[in-house]
């Protein structure tokens, strides 16, 4: 059984929508340190890195929300919940990289794909909907 087939939700409970929304400030946050960070150093200017701060949070999003990562960034980790697939299994690299592309439009239009997820029965947004995952509760 390879690791991206291994059971990973221990719970099918769902996680609310708020506990959602706060592990993504969460991460937000700790993107947004860091890719200024990671600005100041190439560019040395902290505001300067936009299409940097788009790659770093790709890369932290795809790879926490893949097996690697056990589908649980900084801030769901610290939430206590985690995202996988319906059927309850981790995400592959390339299923973790199109929920994040889904985030992003999500997000986009006025962030109505993510507040979807507080209304929607099987508590989706439009990105879980997209890569076919749900949030638990881990």
């Amino acid at each position: 059984m390879s690791a991206t087939t291994t059971r990973a939700a221990t719970t099918t409970e769902k996680a609310g929508w708020w506990t959602r929304a706060l592990a993504i400030l969460i991460d937000l946050l700790g993107i947004l340190i860091l890719s200024s960070i990671a600005s100041s150093i190439i560019w040395g200017d902290a505001t300067a890195g936009s299409p940097l701060n788009l790659l770093i949070c790709a890369a932290y999003c795809t790879y926490l929300w893949s097996a690697s990562g056990k589908g649980q960034t900084l801030g769901s980790r610290s939430l206590n919940i985690r995202v996988v697939k319906t059927d309850g299994t981790y995400l592959d690299p390339v299923g973790a990289f199109l929920r994040f592309i889904g985030l992003v439009f999500s997000m986009l239009i006025f962030f109505v794909g993510v507040l979807w997820a507080a209304f929607d029965a099987q508590g989706q947004g439009w990105h879980d909907k997209l890569a076919g995952t749900r949030v638990v509760k881990a």
